[in-house]
């Protein structure tokens, strides 16, 4: 391995080698059975003699921290202490980050998993054709061996066009492979919009309850969040602010609520973008699984003014860590994209890109997609079952048609039963999502997003009977 040590001048010069590589081994940075570079070597790069670097080891070796090994050299022997202990950087000066960030949620803790965990946004892998995947990833990596360098920060043009035939196919979407933009996920689509489009104070208008992440992306953009409420048929158009730049809506299937934005309300919020000289982002998340009724013509398909921006993701029909999306907008605004894009992170990884457009153009991304819709409309109709069964007096479920979960209201009861019955369910060995963390307005509606794509059919009748005797107890207790 190549090691570092700093000498700070020609003094003791075997005391300053042993002394830093005895705080590389106590901090772990030098791991138990790491073989430490020959004293030949290490005397060479650091231009003193190897008697030097030989006496350093031999008071490691003493110390306990280095044994040598006839013919095969000295390697660590101490143990190391715990990960992130003294490796930590020193405080130093306090510096001061821009105030948005100490208003954001930190990031959450993984929690430990338990049996039935009604997990939100996470597709179900078990059954994901990994080996066809690692042979198209692997055909990748032999053929991009001998790198040119950079590629085109718009993605490969070869993956453009497989989404172009897929959207286009699946979803109506009518886009030439020059109008899609390769991302890193969704989250990404939406911040090179933002990117282009927000000033700091700019009004942007979100769905309420509705995606947090959308939210505080643009929070920290500096923008100014608008909450517009959303009814059985989707946002409700009238309620959107004149001041509005900018609308991020999840037509297909409302997030968490999971209703449909229904034909009228979409051809009024087009109206309503073109008369306000405003931009529509339209995130079609989910919309590969819908269980039941004629799928409605996308707000990017209905769109004549070219003000709608269609954002997709492939983490939920394949997998999450692959962190591939993508961006469909106007021609207009496509040099600004890009440029965004490269001022970013200049294109995303290559390999996984052609293997992407391998697997769509093969047939094997429709053929999981059409496995996992039916795997998903089973689940989805023993939930409601299950619901109906167990959880009747307690839970009310809202109708959806598509997705991977759906939201359940407390018929009685308000944040607090929400926040007792979610801790004591986990103690039960269930895992809720609070629906009232989507909101951003008060009061919130109490209850939970049940997401069903990572529990499997067989578990989720135990997970609602479970949730109900939760429920049951935490009502007890707080009546007595």
């Amino acid at each position: 391995m190549d090691l570092h040590v700093n000498l700070e001048d020609r003094r003791d010069l075997a005391g300053q080698i042993y002394r830093a590589l005895r705080a590389a081994i106590l901090d772990g940075r030098l791991k138990p059975g790491e073989r430490l570079p020959p004293t030949r070597d290490l005397a060479r790069s650091l231009s003193v003699s190897r008697n030097t670097v030989s006496v350093a080891y031999e008071w490691l070796t003493a110390e306990g921290l280095v044994a040598g090994r006839t013919r095969a050299g000295s390697f660590v022997q101490g143990a190391a202490t715990a990960p992130g202990g003294s490796t930590r950087m020193a405080p130093g000066v306090h510096l001061r980050a821009r105030d948005i960030w100490s208003t954001l949620p930190p990031e959450r803790a993984r929690e430990a998993a338990v049996p039935y965990e009604f997990r939100v946004g996470v597709p179900d892998t078990r059954t994901f054709p990994f080996e066809s995947w690692r042979r198209l990833m692997a055909r990748q990596f032999r053929a991009t061996t001998r790198s040119e360098g950079y590629a085109e920060t718009a993605g490969l043009r070869g993956l453009r066009e497989a989404v172009s035939r897929h959207v286009g196919l699946a979803r109506g979407v009518r886009a030439s492979p020059d109008d899609i933009l390769i991302t890193h996920g969704a989250q990404q689509a939406l911040d090179l919009i933002g990117r282009v489009f927000i000033e700091p104070g700019d009004c942007i208008a979100l769905e309420e309850p509705g995606y947090s992440p959308a939210r505080f992306l643009f929070q920290s953009m500096g923008a100014r969040i608008i909450p517009v409420p959303v009814d059985a048929e989707g946002l409700v158009v009238s309620a959107l602010p004149d001041s509005a730049r900018l609308v991020y809506v999840t037509p297909s299937h409302q997030f968490p609520l999971g209703m449909a934005l229904s034909p009228a309300r979409r051809l009024a919020l087009l109206e309503w973008a073109k008369r306000r000289d405003a931009v529509i982002i339209e995130d079609d998340y989910d919309s590969e699984f819908r269980f039941g009724g004629r799928p409605l013509e996308t707000l990017h398909g209905l769109d004549r003014s070219g003000r709608v921006f269609y954002v997709g993701s492939f983490s939920k029909v394949m997998l999450p860590e692959l962190r591939l999306g993508f961006l469909v907008a106007p021609p207009s605004v496509q040099g600004a994209l890009r440029a965004a894009k490269r001022v970013t992170d200049w294109h995303t990884q290559l390999a996984s890109q052609a293997a992407l457009a391998r697997f769509i153009d093969t047939g094997l991304l429709a053929r999981h997609i059409r496995k996992m819709r039916r795997e998903y409309e089973d689940r989805h109709e023993r939930i409601l079952e299950e619901l109906d069964r167990e959880g009747g007096e307690w839970l009310q479920p809202l109708p959806s048609t598509a997705g991977l979960h759906l939201s359940v209201l407390l018929r009685q009861g308000g944040l607090r039963l929400e926040r007792d019955v979610t801790t004591r369910a986990r103690e039960a060995g269930v895992g809720l999502v609070n629906l009232s963390r989507y909101f951003l307005a008060r009061p919130a509606r109490p209850g939970w997003v049940l997401g069903f794509g990572t529990l499997p059919s067989e578990r989720i009748r135990e997970g609602v009977r479970r949730l109900r005797s939760v429920l049951e107890a935490s009502v007890s207790s707080d009546d007595s």
